[in-house]
């Protein structure tokens, strides 16, 4: 596994370039994006009605595109979950991220491209990983396997082929290979509805994996803690996964949690990254180890 971890870090660390250019000429590197992007719609439903074809500026997309909001692209985005295709993105949409609602409703779903999930979330991911073994080449964290808390999975019961889920859940249904090989627990446990009983199913099966790294909610990832503990009658994580070495976590604030973590994980060698990873897309991820 050590010629495994030291070819993956190696590959990692090879995107770096790429990350520290969109960061020294951010401007540019977005205005280049929303050109491709409005090339790439200029034949859909909603790129004719705006006549993305025509557009050369970003003056002239703010100009001639109003400010959308979810309740304005809620009738697109309708016929899309019956199956309609071709309405504001090209390639098919067969899935969608369930998210929290609006004022005017309970539940929200984001379509999701084959584009958005390689080109920002598994590429945002990659990101991520690609920072971190840059900032710790001593890192040995593909030795063992992450250990990722997902949500729940449906089918959209409205077309049989339109499936919909949280975005973990989107997310861990649609992981490359490699990655789904270096992720526990299995696929049947990560995506079950009921939380209780997901909760034991996960900590059962992880408690004898080579744990690295933890990805999840930080609420989330105390409850299966604790639980892990319960059930092997250890003190903390370290002495169940004495190679754990990282932690991404997102969604809320850390600052509250982070107490209860050093309690669980009680060494100065942790590292913990945050990321901002939304049903929307992948909009941040942080760049320096331990940074607030």
């Amino acid at each position: 596994m050590a010629i495994v971890n030291s070819i993956f870090t190696w590959y990692m660390k090879k995107r770096i370039h790429q990350i520290e250019l969109f960061i020294k000429y951010p401007l540019d590197v977005q205005e280049e994006w929303l050109h491709s992007l409005i090339s790439s719609a200029a034949s859909t439903e909603w790129g004719k009605k705006y006549d993305y074809k025509s557009i050369l500026t970003i003056g002239q997309f703010k100009e001639r595109v109003p400010i959308q909001n979810y309740d304005t692209l809620k009738p697109y985005i309708e016929r899309m979950l019956k199956g309609e295709q071709n309405i504001l993105w090209p390639s098919d949409i067969r899935w969608f991220a369930k998210s929290s609602g609006t004022t005017s409703d309970r539940s929200k779903f984001i379509p999701v491209s084959p584009e958005a999930l390689e080109e920002c979330h598994f590429k945002g991911g990659k990101d991520m990983i690609s920072i971190y073994c840059n900032n710790q080449p001593q890192t040995q964290m593909f030795t063992g396997k992450g250990l990722v808390l997902g949500g729940s999975h449906q089918i959209n019961q409205l077309c049989e082929d339109i499936h919909y889920g949280d975005l973990s859940a989107v997310l861990i249904k649609n992981l490359p290979m490699w990655a789904e090989y270096y992720r526990t627990p299995d696929i049947s446990i990560a995506l079950m509805d009921n939380y209780e009983e997901k909760m034991d199913r996960m900590a059962e099966a992880t408690i004898k994996e080579n744990v690295t790294n933890i990805s999840g909610v930080p609420t989330w990832t105390i409850v299966l803690a604790k639980k892990v503990l319960e059930i092997t009658g250890k003190k903390n994580l370290l002495e169940v996964w004495p190679n754990l070495e990282l932690y991404f976590h997102g969604a809320v604030n850390f600052a509250p949690y982070r107490e209860q973590f050093k309690e669980l994980i009680p060494s100065p060698n942790m590292y913990y990254l945050e990321t901002y990873n939304a049903s929307e897309g992948f909009f941040g991820i942080q760049d320096q180890d331990n940074s607030e």
